[in-house]
């Protein structure tokens, strides 16, 4: 009697971990969702930059909203700057009158930028940093001994608003690579 009693509570033990296994990978499918899918598979793979990584920027810059508007005037799902749009109509040879708010436009430049930026530093921490706080100062910073020992890295990042950016991409990034798996570049 004793060990029917024990292989119950433990089957019914079994069924709720199981059952809560379950819905934690639910709960987290939706913390990190993969917003756009399509259109983030078809330029990150021309762009050669992880899925996993434009979605964490795209959660970190506007939490998916496809009209957020920065308070320095960034657009759209990966905060595109007015600069940013106008190189990228040059080098992608867009039409001038793009509209930036539109998620596949939107999605297509930061992907393009952000190849810009592996180009350049080829780190994840530094394109970040980059993506953030504009790669002329992180070049700034490279060169700095305050904020890099060895001119390749950033041990130290003078901006608190950029700090705090790569600090929230790399989680939502570890997050995303443990929820749906690394695949990719990095």
């Amino acid at each position: 009697m004793n060990n029917k009693k024990i292989l119950i509570i433990l089957s019914i033990s079994l069924i709720i971990l199981t059952g809560f296994l379950i819905e934690t990978k639910t709960i987290h499918k939706i913390l990190y969702p993969k917003k756009y899918s399509d259109y983030v598979e078809r330029y990150s793979k021309e762009f050669n930059i992880e899925e996993n990584l434009v979605y964490s920027i795209m959660k970190a810059e506007s939490k998916f909203k496809k009209d957020a508007i920065s308070n320095k005037g960034a657009k759209g799902l990966m905060q595109i700057s007015d600069i940013t749009r106008n190189w990228a109509i040059d080098e992608l040879n867009l039409e001038n009158n793009i509209d930036i708010f539109d998620p596949e436009t939107n999605i297509k430049i930061g992907c393009w930028y952000l190849s810009k930026l592996y180009k350049e530093f080829g780190n994840l921490d530094l394109v970040v940093a980059a993506y953030n706080g504009g790669s002329g100062n992180v070049n700034k910073w490279l060169g700095n001994n305050e904020y890099s020992k060895d001119g390749k890295m950033l041990h130290n990042i003078p901006f608190t608003e950029t700090s705090n950016y790569l600090d929230k991409v790399k989680n939502n990034y570890k997050n995303y690579n443990s929820i749906y798996g690394k695949e990719g570049k990095n």
